[in-house]
């Protein structure tokens, strides 16, 4: 799987406080040693901004690492820079929605909880163009189309040669709210079935008689990276997204998600009230 460039600016951070820290350095006695300030490496560390890599460079031979670890983590600081497919559309993507395109173009595991709609990655065309239109703000169709165009560009990291694991577990709402009229809606279902089968795409069902929940505050997704200390959380919220990656934030979500996992129903059983639903709508 490609690598892009958020995913190579987190791990670069996460490796340069790493040995800083083997070494025993404060960030005000190692950016001394390389000329730079302590905020600039703190902004370094915690994955904030740009980099040099001539500073990068210094950084790793003051620390004594080996030259092929020096090599890799200079190349991982000119790499930061390359930009994702998104960057190419001829008009602005919101700043979230450019954000998580980037997470998205590198995860290894998604973990959605969807309360509302069907998660975004399993939608149809028609299904998503009646969710942008049911916006609290309403919006030119031109725009419309135009964050419908993402919504299927994002879909083809699901036909990726080693594509990442999906589970969603979505509200039985989300499947009996019709959005779009009967036949968008029925489609839907049906594709959400399809997608349902491919083996990495793990789909459950909460259902109502599950009463109160773990996530009753609403939707949220879990964008795993290639290690652990590269997951984001991402909430939505009116007229855009909360991005959340401190421990301590993680821990809660991951926590809340394999709740809801216990909760919901089986494979299965889910398949089946979404085939039922959909005979009825």
């Amino acid at each position: 799987m490609a690598v892009g460039p958020t995913t190579r600016r987190r791990q670069l951070g996460a490796d340069l406080r790493r040995l800083r820290e083997l070494k025993g350095l404060t960030l005000e006695e190692a950016g001394a040693r390389v000329g730079v300030s302590k905020a600039t490496l703190s902004r370094y560390e915690t994955k904030e901004g740009s980099v040099k890599w001539p500073t990068v460079d210094a950084l790793c031979r003051e620390y004594d690492t080996s030259d092929m670890e020096r090599l890799a983590l200079v190349e991982l600081a000119k790499a930061a820079k390359i930009q994702g497919w998104w960057r190419s559309l001829a008009d602005p993507v919101p700043n979230s929605m450019n954000l998580m395109l980037t997470l998205e173009d590198e995860v290894v595991r998604e973990d959605h909880y969807a309360c509302m709609f069907i998660p975004g990655l399993l939608q149809t065309r028609e299904y998503a163009e009646a969710v942008h239109r049911s916006s609290e703000k309403q919006c030119p169709e031109r725009e419309v189309q135009y964050m419908v165009d993402i919504r299927m560009k994002r879909q083809e990291l699901l036909q990726r040669e080693d594509p990442p694991h999906i589970w969603c577990v979505i509200d039985e709402a989300a499947i009996r709210r019709t959005v779009g009229g009967p036949e968008v809606m029925n489609a839907q279902l049906r594709h959400l079935l399809t997608m349902a089968e491919l083996p990495h795409i793990t789909v459950q069902v909460l259902p109502f008689s599950t009463g109160g929940h773990a996530a009753a505050v609403g939707s949220f997704l879990i964008l795993g990276g290639q290690t652990r200390d590269l997951d984001v959380v991402y909430v939505d919220i009116i007229g855009g997204g909360l991005f959340m990656e401190k421990p301590q934030e993680l821990e809660r979500y991951r926590l809340a998600f394999q709740y809801l996992q216990a909760q919901a129903l089986d494979m299965e059983a889910s398949a089946q009230l979404i085939h039922r639903t959909s005979q009825e709508s």
